[in-house]
C-alpha cells in the first residue's frame, strides 16, 4: 500500500463506495425513462450476441479449410424479411416508446407550479412565484408537479438534473419549458450540459427536495417581501403601461386583464396563444404582435428591462383577472402633483441621496 498516492487511495474508495451504474430514480418519470433505456440495452446487447455468434460460426462452416472452392449460395427471401422486419419492428417500438415519454415530458399539467430559471455564466438563477430568488439552487416539495420556464441571458445552457431524468436547454430569447414531480426527499446534482464557455464546468448546483411541510416552513423562511407579481405590478406602473391598457372605450392598447391564455388575432390576420412567451415578446417585440384593431404605437422595451423584469410583467399580466387595480393606480397618479407620476413614484430614494429604478429595470 505504500506504493499507492493516500490522495489516488482516497479517490478509490470514495468512487467504489458510491459507484452506480445509474443515478437514482427520483422523479415520477425516472422508471419509464429506465425501462426505456434497458429496453434498449436489452435489444443492442441481443443484437450484438447475435452478429458476433453468426460472425464466428460462419467463418468456421466457410472457411478456405472447409471449402477450398467457392461455392455460390443463393439468397432466401424469407430469411431477407426476416432480418429486416424484426428490427424495423423493434426500432418503431423503441420511436413510440420514446415519443410518448417526450410529449409527456414537454407537456406540463395544468396544476403545475412554474419556477423561473435564468442562465447565464457561469450560474443557475431559480426565480419562484413568491418572490423567492435562489442562485445555483433549487428547493421544491415532493408530490407537486413543477413546471420550469427556462431561458438564457447570453449563450446556449443545458438545465439537466441526472436524478429526474430531465435536460432541457436554456436558449437566449425564447422560453423553453420542462417539467417533473419530485418522489424522494433528498438532494440532487444539478449540471449545465452544454458547453457554454471557459467555466462551464463550474456551472453546477443542488436541487433539495423537501417534504410538503418542510417546503412551507422554506417559503416562509425565503421569502424577499415581495412575490414576482407584485413586482411586476410595481414595473407596470413605473412603466405607465395603464396609460393604454386600461380596458377604457377610448383605450390606445387592447386589455391585458384575462388575456392569457386566450388565442390573439392580430393586424396581420395571425392568431396566436397568449402563453409566457407570447408575452415576452409583446414586451419586447411589440411592433410584430399588434393586437387587429390598434396601432403599433408602443414602443420597445428591449435593453430597458431586465430578464428578471421581463418574468416579472409576465407573472403580472397572468395573474392580472380585471382593470380594478389598474384604475385604482390610474386614479391615485392622477392626485399625484405635477411632475410625479407612475415612473417617478415608483423610483425610491438611496441613502446617498441617488435614485434606484424598480427591481428588473436596466440601469444605464
Amino acid at each position: 500500500m505504500d506504493h499507492i498516492s493516500p490522495v489516488i487511495w482516497q479517490f478509490l474508495i470514495k468512487w467504489l463506495t458510491n459507484f452506480s451504474l445509474y443515478p437514482p430514480e427520483a422523479s415520477k418519470i425516472a422508471p419509464q425513462m429506465d425501462a426505456l433505456y434497458f429496453f434498449m440495452v436489452l435489444v443492442s446487447m441481443i443484437g450484438m450476441t447475435i452478429v458476433i455468434l453468426l460472425l464466428t460460426s460462419f467463418s468456421i462452416l466457410y472457411s478456405k479449410k472447409r471449402h477450398p472452392v467457392a461455392v455460390q449460395i443463393e439468397g432466401s427471401t424469407m430469411l431477407e424479411a426476416t432480418w429486416t422486419i424484426i428490427p424495423l419492428g423493434l426500432f418503431l417500438i423503441m420511436f413510440v416508446w420514446g415519443s410518448l415519454i417526450y410529449f409527456r415530458v414537454y407537456t406540463p399539467p395544468a396544476n403545475a407550479m412554474n419556477i423561473y430559471v435564468v442562465g447565464k455564466q457561469w450560474m443557475w438563477k431559480a426565480e419562484h412565484p413568491g418572490g423567492q430568488h435562489e442562485i445555483n439552487a433549487l428547493h421544491i416539495p415532493t408530490g407537486r408537479p413543477i413546471q420550469l420556464t427556462l431561458i438564457s441571458q447570453d449563450v446556449f445552457h443545458s438545465f439537466s438534473i441526472p436524478a429526474f431524468r430531465v435536460k432541457r436547454e436554456a436558449i437566449p430569447g425564447r422560453y423553453t419549458s420542462v417539467w417533473f414531480e419530485a418522489t424522494q426527499v433528498g438532494t440532487y446534482h444539478l449540471f449545465c450540459t452544454q458547453y457554454c464557455g471557459t467555466n462551464h464546468s463550474a456551472m453546477i448546483g443542488d436541487i433539495v427536495v423537501l417534504s410538503p411541510d418542510d417546503y412551507k416552513k422554506w417559503l416562509g423562511q425565503s421569502t424577499s417581501g415581495m412575490s414576482l407579481s407584485q413586482n411586476g405590478e410595481r414595473l407596470y406602473t413605473s412603466l405607465s403601461c395603464g396609460a393604454c391598457h386600461n380596458g377604457r372605450p377610448d383605450a390606445r392598447g387592447p386589455s391585458l386583464a384575462g388575456v392569457f391564455g386566450t388565442k390573439l388575432t392580430l393586424t396581420n390576420g395571425k392568431s396566436e396563444l397568449a402563453d409566457e412567451a407570447y408575452l415576452r415578446e409583446a414586451i419586447l417585440n411589440p411592433s410584430e404582435h399588434v393586437t387587429q384593431g390598434f396601432s403599433p404605437i408602443m414602443p420597445t422595451y428591449q435593453g430597458q428591462i431586465s430578464e428578471d423584469g421581463v418574468i416579472s410583467l409576465v407573472e403580472y399580466i397572468k395573474n392580472l383577472n380585471s382593470n380594478d387595480r389598474i384604475e385604482q393606480t390610474l386614479n391615485t397618479t392622477t392626485l399625484l402633483p405635477e411632475g410625479e407620476g407612475p415612473a417617478k413614484s415608483a423610483v425610491k430614494k438611496t441613502t446617498a441621496g441617488q435614485t434606484s429604478p424598480p427591481q428588473g429595470m436596466v440601469t444605464q
